[in-house]
């Protein structure tokens, strides 16, 4: 007999389990972790158990996620107030610099501005960039992941050299104006396949603060 056809009768004919009910309690199969040879209705409980141990494991993950997320949130919003109370364009880098090392654990962080640079600016944050870095910045859509920084942007780091793994992020409200870097010396911690959504949080957080001190025209 075709299984998949025993299969169906049984699933449209529920009621065989009550017109054979002594039958199926003499019917063993085999143990699921192998060994002797349960009843039917045991393994059916084994397998509801397993079923429920599944179950609790992603509940597990899913409360770990959420306060996960919730510490993140918290991150940002101090992030966000201290970002509102810096005076200036190197205060204000200083707060993202600081929160992204202490709050969110980033080994180096570095960056580049540009647009009409402020008289008397002394911040290596607003020294020449190249035209192809520039460009970069402008066409990324989306934070980069990953183990390639882009053109010059290795030299930024005062540790450039050690560093396996990047994340970069456009710096823009009407136009693009600079690019924020993360770097890692761990090749994992930034990689192709990670969510950027805290990601792209933090570029627009940083983007909007640092574009108050940075006129674009």
């Amino acid at each position: 007999m075709d299984v998949n056809a025993v299969a169906e009768y049984l699933k449209q004919n529920p009621q065989f389990f009550e017109d054979y009910a002594d039958m199926i309690a003499e019917i063993f199969v085999p143990h699921p972790h192998g060994g002797h040879a349960i009843p039917i209705a045991e393994r059916q409980i084994v397998t509801l158990r397993e079923k429920n141990h599944e179950l609790e494991s992603k509940l597990r993950e899913l409360i770990r996620f959420g306060s996960e997320n919730e510490m993140t949130g918290e991150k940002i919003h101090r992030s966000t107030l201290a970002l509102f109370a810096a005076p200036d364009l190197e205060a204000t880098l200083a707060v993202i610099y600081h929160s992204l090392k202490e709050d969110f654990g980033v080994p180096e962080v570095a960056s580049r501005l540009w647009g009409k640079v402020p008289e008397r600016s002394y911040l290596p944050e607003l020294a020449a960039t190249s035209p192809e870095v520039r460009e970069y910045a402008s066409q990324l859509g989306s934070p980069y992941c990953g183990p390639a920084p882009p053109f010059e942007s290795r030299e930024w780091f005062d540790d450039g050299g050690a560093l396996l793994s990047f994340a970069s992020m456009p710096l823009r409200t009407t136009t693009t104006f600079g690019l924020l870097m993360l770097g890692s010396p761990d090749p994992h911690r930034f990689h192709a396949g990670m969510g950027t959504m805290f990601l792209t949080r933090l570029a627009e957080l940083a983007s909007v603060a640092a574009a108050r001190f940075l006129p674009l025209s």
